[in-house]
């Protein structure tokens, strides 16, 4: 993500002054020294900081120690609390008009993902029960309409195009028009940018704001572009009078501090963040979460959101039937990983358990699942149930079956193996995640390399 270098930083951080019993002035102090290191060196604007750590240090000298805190954790409370209110404080979604159709106008200079957004954004308000309508209003790039086109049909979601207009005006009139025809109750104008901001393209922007009245104009920014990204939101904040931001690349390999600087300059929440490449990959931003993803505390809310989305009540029920089991066999480690991949990339799911961040060493490819999915399926329910029966000739039958090598069987039997004795540990745990995350070994954990 992209505040896996400040992330790394503040746990650090956090982890050593967590346990402290007591805490002195001197140790304050050199805490938020090193937190404020952390943060400039993430690219957040300087006068954020000052102000961030200025607040941090009046609340933790200031302040009565919670009784069932030590001082260590009343402090690492203090500074989770003003980095959720750095973020904005409480998720802010799209205001919905009661007399449909809802007009949504992205804009934002070209390269921030505005196309690809537009896609990710109709397809979560589809989710969420609306009947959203694309329309094409970048009429200067090359492709642009075909782009939104192709990403509509993968989405099955409808795009409206006029190829022989260049008037955007009376395309976004066009296609609302279609909406109200087609009864879709959103409807999302993917507008044109610029490599730069310029009068030209302010102008477009601005008259189509006059002449369509759109409800909500969402600012498309690209978080691995460091403090441009804040000065593009406060020009098209002052031009246009945005109305929120949509982070996109937040899994980039970027500072990302910026981002966290976008609310407190120009005053308008951050209502989604694109989080990978998917056009599943996108969700409403909330300054919580995001804050104790940071901070190592984990995100469980999404881990379940994201369970409930992929699972039917049917599904849960046979994999909690499995997770209940003496013995974790190849079948049920089959119907496990597809529910993981419908939940996302499976690295991304580690990182929003609680206290998963510590283990380093962890290295998982996504693309090996399909190779797992090709060698499991070449063997036969026999050997599914039994490994111990996999001898070298059955080996090179499952390898030539799968179009791997006995290699890669090998590897993926002794990192099964390596599962089954984690999966005992958990079943023989109970007493919430903290007892269930105790119970796993961390040299298990860096074994488990698919």
């Amino acid at each position: 993500m992209a505040f896996e270098g400040l992330s790394s930083r503040l746990q650090e951080i956090t982890r050593k002054i967590r346990g402290k019993a007591r805490i002195t002035e001197s140790d304050l102090k050199e805490m938020l020294r090193e937190v404020k290191l952390a943060l400039l060196e993430a690219d957040v604007n300087y006068k954020i900081v000052k102000e961030f750590i200025s607040t941090i240090e009046q609340k933790a000298l200031g302040q009565d120690v919670i009784k069932s805190l030590t001082p260590g954790q009343q402090v690492v409370k203090i500074v989770k609390d003003e980095m959720v209110e750095l973020l904005g404080g409480a998720e802010s979604k799209i205001h919905f008009t009661p007399n449909p159709p809802t007009i949504i106008m992205l804009v934002g200079l070209q390269g921030s993902g505005k196309t690809t957004t537009a896609g990710k954004l109709a397809n979560l308000l589809r989710k969420q029960g609306k009947k959203p309508l694309l329309v094409a209003c970048d009429v200067y790039r090359p492709a642009a309409i075909k782009q939104l086109q192709v990403v509509g049909a993968q989405l099955n979601i409808p795009v409206y195009a006029n190829e022989n207009s260049k008037d955007v005006v009376k395309i976004a009139r066009q296609g609302i028009d279609v909406a109200i025809s087609k009864l879709n109750d959103v409807v999302i104008l993917d507008t044109a940018g610029r490599l730069h901001i310029d009068e030209e393209l302010m102008d477009e922007l601005k008259n189509v704001k006059s002449q369509v009245k759109p409800h909500e104009i969402l600012l498309v920014v690209d978080s691995m572009t460091g403090q441009d990204a804040v000065n593009v939101a406060e020009k098209f904040n002052q031009v246009l009078g945005i109305d929120g931001v949509v982070l996109t690349k937040l899994d980039g390999d970027t500072r990302g501090g910026a981002a966290l600087s976008v609310k407190k300059i120009i005053g308008r929440p951050i209502k989604f963040a694109a989080t990978g490449e998917k056009l599943s990959d996108i969700e409403v931003f909330s300054p919580e979460r995001m804050t104790s993803r940071i901070l190592g505390m984990g995100d469980v809310l999404s881990i379940i959101e994201k369970a409930e989305e992929a699972m039917t009540e049917e599904d849960a029920a046979k994999l909690e039937k499995q997770l209940k089991k003496k013995e974790l066999d190849l079948d049920d480690y089959l119907m496990q990983i597809r529910q993981m991949k419908k939940m996302g990339s499976f690295s991304s799911i580690l990182k929003l358990i609680p206290g998963m961040n510590q283990f380093k060493d962890i290295k998982v490819d996504d693309k090996e699942f399909d190779k797992i999915e090709a060698i499991i399926c070449s063997m036969t329910k026999q050997e599914k149930k039994n490994t111990k029966l996999l001898n070298a000739s059955r080996r090179q039958r499952i390898a030539k079956g799968s179009g791997t090598t006995v290699q890669d069987i090998n590897k993926f039997i002794k990192s099964f193996e390596t599962t089954q004795v984690m999966m005992k540990k958990m079943q023989n745990n109970k007493g919430g995640m903290r007892k269930l995350m105790n119970g796993i070994n961390p040299d298990d954990l860096k074994k488990f390399k698919i």
